[in-house]
């Protein structure tokens, strides 16, 4: 019982180290929270939960091989598993819809492979980066949407203003 004991104990850091552990992963969830939140509010399918986890996910990645003693070469290489694995993520949100000859998901893809990097600055301690950067992802989501839904009216009443003086 003691060997169950003592292997269960061995996984847990000082309680500073422990404390700093749990600071990263709230505030990676945070910050994936905040990207989550405004594709939630814009209906689409990858939302609150997928995004929070998405970033702490990252940050786990990240957090546990930095506290495995990884050097840095070896946690650049988790990175760049982290980043192809959110790529096949990203890749099964997007859609080819062959009877409308579009493409829909990309964007939902990039939330996603962007919390994700959220996650990973959170995880290696930078702060200031993720936070930076979760506000431009969401004026990127937020204020360019309602941008483009300006100039998409503008485009659309100039083509009917050229259809009407063709008629």
């Amino acid at each position: 019982m003691n060997v169950v004991w003592e292997e269960l104990a061995a996984g847990f850091p000082e309680a500073e180290a422990m404390a700093r552990i749990t600071v990263r992963l709230i505030v990676a969830m945070i910050f994936g929270a905040v990207i989550g939140i405004q594709r939630e509010r814009a209906g689409k399918p990858a939302g609150l939960r997928t995004h929070m986890l998405v970033a702490l996910g990252a940050a786990v990645f990240v957090i546990a091989s930095g506290e495995f003693g990884m050097n840095p070469d070896s946690i650049s290489r988790v990175i760049q598993g982290l980043v192809t694995g959110i790529g096949f993520l990203g890749a099964g949100a997007i859609l080819k819809l062959y009877d409308k000859r579009a493409v829909e998901g990309l964007t939902t893809a990039a939330g996603i492979w962007m919390t994700a990097a959220l996650g990973v600055a959170v995880g290696l301690g930078r702060f200031g980066l993720a936070l930076v950067a979760t506000l431009l992802a969401w004026m990127t989501l937020s204020l360019v949407r309602q941008m483009e839904h300006i100039l998409n009216r503008g485009a659309r009443k100039s083509e009917e203003d050229t259809i009407s003086s063709e008629d």
